[in-house]
């Protein structure tokens, strides 16, 4: 674990240094990672093993055991089952399952709190292609809307997650990400260990959304890593649906808790 974060650090400096964060198929990138692989040889973010040359971030094995939900097959689900009678929606899914220990959560902490964004881009791009081999979900979307954090918590963490999903899912697509339409003007508690009822009170009028006339009668996907209760999405929702009462809105989120 101590020489994986020794290789993330590295990475950081070299790619910011080199502007290329933001470019992961170019030739400097690809360059600068053969170099720091030989030195530092990646190991999966869930076995810890090894990779092979053509294996990024997760293991060809892991990845045939992917825990996943296949939501987006399932016009009811039980995603779709947390925001029944609460907002109107089109269509949820998520995609993976996420259990304590298990292999979303492990992925999901490190973008979060290893500070890899490039995993949470490399997790959207791998999600997105998932979905569009096997289902027209994407069809009618309009535009990406990530589940924002308060300014201060991204300044601390550098990054937002669910931005970082997005980002891969609109260059996989093809659909525009908007990440200023809906601003969270309130900085609240984590909601880790907060249950059902501690959820939705933590998230009550929490966001905004600006008024901006081009995005009426858009169909908009919101974007989050994990859905647990859905306090969250669904304040984010109403917001929408209070500045936008013509929009459509669908969710998607990478993992759900069972």
């Amino acid at each position: 674990m101590i020489l994986r974060q020794i290789i993330q650090l590295l990475k950081k400096v070299l790619f910011r240094e080199n502007n290329v964060r933001r470019q992961p198929n170019s030739i400097r990138h690809k360059s600068m990672e053969s170099v720091l692989s030989l030195f530092y040889p990646e190991c999966c973010y869930v076995c810890d093993k090894k990779l092979v040359e053509g294996e990024n971030y997760i293991c060809l094995d892991c990845l045939l055991k992917m825990p996943k939900t296949n939501h987006h097959l399932q016009a009811e689900n039980g995603a779709a089952d947390r925001f029944k009678g609460k907002i109107p929606y089109e269509k949820v899914a998520s995609f993976l399952y996420y259990n304590k220990g298990g292999f979303a959560q492990n992925l999901i902490k490190s973008i979060k709190y290893k500070g890899n964004a490039n995993l949470g881009y490399h997790l959207g791009v791998l999600m997105a292609q998932n979905i569009q081999e096997s289902s027209p979900f994407f069809e009618n979307i309009d535009l990406l809307i990530p589940i924002p954090l308060h300014r201060k918590r991204q300044k601390l963490r550098g990054f937002n997650q669910a931005e970082e999903i997005t980002k891969g899912i609109s260059q996989t697509t093809g659909i525009p990400m908007c990440n200023d339409l809906v601003r969270r003007k309130l900085q609240t508690q984590t909601q880790t260990k907060k249950g059902r009822y501690d959820r939705w009170l933590n998230t009550i009028d929490i966001f905004t959304a600006e008024k901006k006339d081009v995005f009426n009668h858009h169909h908009i996907l919101i974007i989050d890593d994990v859905l647990t209760t859905g306090a969250t999405i669904e304040a984010c929702a109403q917001s929408i649906l209070q500045s936008y009462p013509d929009v459509k809105i669908s969710i998607l989120t990478l993992a759900v808790t069972e």
